[in-house]
């Protein structure tokens, strides 16, 4: 089975093309849904999380406490690198295994949405990384109107994630979302018929 990494900027309209991809019939792989279900409670990430942070980062109700575990490793690289090589394993883990599910239900590719694909260096894992690109201008004018902030913090959060450059030079496929609905859902329409045959030609025999 074929398996895409999808990945875009803040407010590139990434999250629309996976819905796109979803309308088709295409399993698509969440990592930010993996990343919440790897500390529910009784989890293996959770209480290695625990062991290290304490009680202090759950709520009353034993759930992970993502805003007081985001305070802590905030400012302090150590701490976060700690929390990602916990957690990405577990994420990757249970990915490979969804992925499995997909190859085993007849699926020919199926879509992994990870935000931060190209920040965790991951654009190997896949067989072909879907970047969904847009000028930094329109992230910032979109994050503006969607978290009613200046453009000054807007460029801010743009800046703090991959280049564009980054992610363009990491990808095999892009999607340009500067344009109406209808021509992003055509875009993903060509893509798809893209990656079946591009399955099909992995899945035929050699000779």
């Amino acid at each position: 089975m074929l398996t895409v990494g999808l990945t875009g900027g803040i407010a590139s309209g990434k999250s629309t093309v996976a819905d796109l991809f979803k309308e088709l019939g295409v399993p698509v792989i969440d990592a930010d849904s993996l990343a919440r279900e790897v500390v529910q409670p009784g989890s293996q990430g959770l209480s290695a999380l625990v062991k290290h942070f304490g009680n202090a980062i759950l709520q009353a109700d034993g759930n992970l406490d993502r805003g007081k575990l985001r305070q802590i490793i905030f400012n302090d690289p150590g701490q976060r690198k700690l929390v990602e090589e916990t957690l990405h394993p577990l994420i990757r883990a249970r990915s490979e295994q969804l992925q499995l599910e997909h190859k085993l239900a007849g699926h020919a590719y199926c879509i992994c949405d990870v935000p931060l694909l190209v920040e965790t260096g991951q654009q190997h894992s896949y067989d072909r990384v879907l970047v969904v690109d847009v000028s930094e201008e329109v992230q910032a004018t979109r994050v503006m109107a969607r978290d009613n902030i200046s453009r000054d913090d807007a460029m801010k959060i743009v800046a703090s994630q991959a280049s564009r450059t980054d992610r363009l030079n990491a990808a095999t496929d892009v999607i340009r979302n500067e344009s109406m609905l209808d021509v992003l859902a055509s875009e993903v329409q060509a893509l798809h018929q893209k990656f079946l045959n591009l399955a099909e030609l992995n899945a035929a025999p050699p000779g």
